[in-house]
């Protein structure tokens, strides 16, 4: 009987699974809505539980639409968006305080008052004292939820990554457990020795009973009972680093771009880290045996996410599929910069009070401008980000893998070739982080035989070709660095 594997990602606005068989192909998929609260400026939370709901939906959506069973199901598999912190009860399993988004600005102060450590947490975890991972965020619940820090130290309170809480909800409370790569994203942990650290943990003053259980991203993650005691998680990966196994990027040196919400460049760098001095970040990559391997990482904060803004706040479309033909109402930009630095800017500038900006505008400047000029916006930050890693690594880049949703727009695809002078390769599937978690998975049941065995499942379906002039893209990118300087300029 033919098995297929369940891959679920769970992402900041959605949640999608995808049914995958032994040739690679996506036979079904379904995808669920997932909201983003906003209690106050800059603060950006979700519902645990709903994260966790609309899980259960996709997974019965898929079973249905293919008319498959639970036992047709060889493994499940989980990637997650990083950093997002949950903090719940060990006996109940109920979240004491909202998840709070990695986007979120409102742990800023507690960070702050841990930059002297800054050398010492980088030196240990690769990463920069940032609101953008998760140590703050679970000390922050700690702190904003009366006698919870007390119920922490008593080991009643448990705190995870979106991975871990999935994995406790689907275990029914029996595994709490999370992957290399997700605790690589929490300040907490020592990417060396491959373990939670004791003194990044007391510097967050976070319990390290509280912890979840890290394992290799390819491995059993135990069973998921709530829907099946028969059906293991065999693959858990952070969705950057998911996408980097699932475009085959398994070498040193090879690298990929999401188009997510946010962006993010990740380059192999093999079994060393690679330790930036112009912001990037130093993370681990997924493993199959244990043993470390890493990337290095540059975040654009906000990508396909300047396109809801257009949908939802200017509703200059109904769909966000609709921006590219709305956009191509005009040839050009008319010397129109968007600058969309809503939670700040991220790689290489890291600047966490920088706010939009729009800059440009003539009398003659309408909204197809703007909106032509907001999905560049997303080219000109990754650029800055493969800029930067090939100042700091000496490293070229032949080609750049592409993939997430804002990949589907052929004009921002084209205009990033462009504005980088290098091909850039869009896959047949554009989910590649379920699929990384797919074969994840896959090659831990032995689903899939061997790396070997997964390369060329998801050939190339586009290659967009660079032509724009060299003097073009100069000119073009000295007025997009013209236009972040203003905007890191501008303070309130």
């Amino acid at each position: 009987m033919e098995k297929y594997i369940i891959a679920i990602d769970q992402g900041t606005t959605s949640t999608r699974a995808l049914l995958v068989d032994k040739n690679g192909r996506i036979v079904a998929r379904a995808s669920r809505n997932v909201d983003c609260l906003y209690p106050k400026p800059g603060w950006v939370e979700a519902d645990p539980n709903q994260l966790f709901v609309s899980l259960v939906d996709v997974v019965n959506e898929v079973l249905i639409v293919s008319s498959k069973s639970l036992s047709d199901i060889d493994s499940l598999a989980i990637t997650n968006q990083r950093e997002t912190a949950v903090v719940f009860e060990r006996d109940s399993g109920r979240a004491i305080y909202n998840a709070i988004v990695w986007q979120s600005k409102q742990t800023a102060g507690l960070c702050e008052e841990r930059r002297a450590y800054e050398p010492l947490i980088h030196a240990k975890t690769g990463l920069l004292v940032n609101p953008y991972f998760s140590a703050s965020k679970i000390r922050f619940i700690l702190d904003r939820v009366p006698g919870a820090q007390k119920r922490a130290e008593e080991g009643e309170l448990l705190a995870g990554t979106v991975d871990a809480w999935l994995i406790y909800k689907l275990s029914k409370g029996k595994r709490f457990l999370t992957d290399y790569t997700n605790a690589s994203r929490s300040l907490l942990f020592d990417i060396s020795k491959m373990e939670y650290d004791e003194e990044l943990c007391r510097i967050w003053n976070i319990p390290m009973k509280m912890l979840p259980v890290p394992l290799p991203s390819s491995g059993d993650f135990g069973t998921a009972d709530f829907f099946s005691e028969d059906l293991h998680i065999r693959g858990v990966a952070g969705d950057q680093q998911a996408a980097l196994f699932g475009q085959g990027c398994h070498e040193k040196g090879e690298g990929k771009n999401t188009y997510g919400t946010g962006c993010f460049m990740l380059l192999n760098t093999g079994t060393e880290p690679f330790y930036s001095r112009h912001g990037l970040l130093t993370t681990l990559a997924c493993s199959l045996d244990g043993r470390p391997r890493y990337a290095l990482e540059g975040s654009v904060l906000v990508g396909g996410a300047v396109v809801q803004w257009l949908r939802d706040e200017l509703r200059l479309f109904k769909e966000s599929g609709d921006s590219e033909e709305y956009a191509s109402r005009r040839p050009d930009t008319a010397g129109v910069y968007f600058v969309p630095a809503f939670v700040g800017l991220g790689t290489p500038y890291w600047d966490d009070e920088a706010r939009g900006a729009v800059f440009g505008l003539t009398r003659g400047s309408d909204r197809h401008n703007i909106a032509r000029a907001a999905l560049y916006s997303i080219a000109y930050q990754s650029k800055d980000v493969i800029e930067t890693m090939k100042e700091e690594t000496g490293l070229g880049l032949k080609s750049l893998k592409v993939d997430g949703g804002a990949s589907a727009n052929g004009m921002l695809m084209q205009f990033q070739s462009d504005i980088l002078g290098t091909d850039v390769i869009l896959p047949r599937y554009r989910e590649t982080t379920a699929l990384g978690a797919a074969y994840l998975a896959g090659l831990s049941s032995g689903f899939f035989k061997d790396l070997a065995a997964i390369r060329g499942l998801n050939p190339v379906e586009r290659r967009y070709v660079p032509k724009m002039t060299q003097e073009e893209r100069d000119n073009l990118y000295r007025g997009w660095k013209k236009a972040v300087e203003a905007t890191l300029a501008f303070k309130i």
